[in-house]
């Protein structure tokens, strides 16, 4: 028998994978290569059902005789194993961001007189498609709250954007973009107490309390499906802080990030410009354990965030306070900086990658922006947060349109500067 080979994700097994695998199946023995959840969440989505899941609904499938883990969206290591007569595959990849791999493909099965077999493309149909129908129906808090702790065991960054409302946590869910074979999309959403505060025209001094800031997730969950991270500032007396936990964790909000400070709020990028007072190792590892009782599963993370660095308290405190935290039970460390060079957070994360029990490893770059994600990914890095960019980008535009509306006394010459009128009514589903 001919052996060939069909690559798959089948997060939904629907009649075009079936037609496929028809096709394959006249032309010899089929070798599925079932993409690894790895794999999956880096090229698409978070997959829905485990590798485990999907193979067991493969295996089942008449004519598949094996089902092998394709680790990549790359054939070329299971090619190269396998040396299949035929590579199945419909003619969707002809072109778009799989057209590279299709040549790759051929390549190599030309070194051993191998063929692409290349069904037509099953129409109106996809995993993709699919799931994206899912998601316009929306999620529940439990589902929602698990995403960020799968996201950071499967992918080599999880990729993190502020919103402030409802319509920027649209942009974070539906935002694209195909480049190297693969799609690269944000990963969740921050909500950050200064954009959070700033967009309601108040100061970032934690002016605006709890349940205010509660409103505004609760807008953000209406419009998404992402996994969300919350600014806690301080996290409050050990005694409220519990509290904020468990409404979070209720929620559905995947993490808090709490700071090691306390008294009166002063926005970390002040530096030591502004009084700023740093917590004890022990006082603060009690709010951590604290917030860890407290919470009812085990998907919810409390993160904690380490101002040593800010405060030019130097490495060894930082890093201390690194293990101390991690020892109270935070379920990831959060190192900030305000230095435009990255060079002092590139040395704590090769300084916190000798400690033997540590966690997931977030970054902030809104000073140090000149490192780009697989910089900070090989240093260490699991989480990268750009925690103001939304609201930063979209103030100076509105205040041009402003500008231009009072001096032309119209709004004609604002309009290249805006999306027009049915765009915005048709940004959000369920318009018409």
């Amino acid at each position: 028998m001919k052996k060939v080979y069909v690559a798959m994700g089948t997060d939904i097994l629907h009649h075009g994978h079936i037609n496929i695998i028809e096709t394959a199946r006249s032309f010899g023995e089929i070798t599925i290569g079932l993409m690894t959840d790895k794999a999956l969440a880096n090229y698409k989505h978070l997959p829905l059902l485990s590798y485990e899941q999907r193979k067991k609904i493969i295996e089942n499938v008449k004519g598949v005789v094996k089902v092998v883990p394709q680790d990549t969206l790359d054939y070329t290591a299971n090619l190269r194993k396998i040396k299949p007569d035929y590579v199945v595959h419909g003619t969707d990849w002809r072109t778009g961001i799989q057209k590279e791999i299709r040549a790759r493909v051929i390549e190599l099965l030309n070194e051993w007189g191998g063929k692409i077999i290349e069904p037509e493309y099953t129409q109106d149909v996809s995993s993709t498609m699919l799931i994206n129908q899912l998601n316009s129906i929306g999620t529940t808090p439990e589902l929602r709250l698990r995403k960020l702790r799968k996201l950071i065991g499967l992918k080599s960054i999880v990729r993190v954007l502020e919103v402030h409302n409802g319509l920027t946590g649209r942009i974070v869910e539906t935002v694209k973009v195909a480049e190297d074979g693969n799609i690269r999309e944000f990963d969740g959403m921050w909500v950050s107490s200064l954009t959070d505060s700033t967009s309601r025209g108040k100061p970032d001094i934690e002016l605006v309390d709890l349940t205010s800031r509660l409103h505004t997730i609760d807008q953000i969950f209406d419009a998404t499906t992402k996994p969300l991270m919350f600014d806690g500032d301080t996290g409050g007396l050990i005694e409220h802080f519990v509290y904020t936990v468990k409404t979070l964790e209720r929620l559905g909000v995947s993490a808090v990030i709490i700071e090691d400070k306390i008294g009166p709020k002063r926005n970390s990028l002040y530096g030591t410009d502004v009084r700023q007072k740093q917590d004890s190792i022990k006082n603060f590892s009690r709010k951590i354990s604290a917030g860890k009782k407290a919470q009812v599963t085990e998907d919810f993370m409390i993160i904690a965030r380490i101002e040593s660095l800010i405060l030019k308290k130097g490495m060894k405190d930082a890093i201390a306070r690194a293990k101390a935290y991690i020892k109270a039970g935070a379920d990831a460390i959060m190192i900030h900086s305000k230095e435009k060079d990255p060079a002092e957070i590139v040395s704590f994360c090769r300084e916190y990658k000798k400690i033997k029990n540590r966690m997931p490893l977030v970054a902030v770059p809104t000073t140090y922006s000149t490192i780009t994600e697989n910089e900070l990914s090989k240093e260490g890095v699991n989480v990268v947060i750009y925690a103001n960019h939304l609201l930063r980008s979209a103030y100076p535009s509105m205040v041009k349109v402003a500008e231009i509306i009072l001096k032309n006394q119209r709004c004609y010459e604002a309009e290249e500067y805006c999306i027009s009128v049915n765009e915005i009514l048709n940004l959000i589903p369920g318009g018409k």
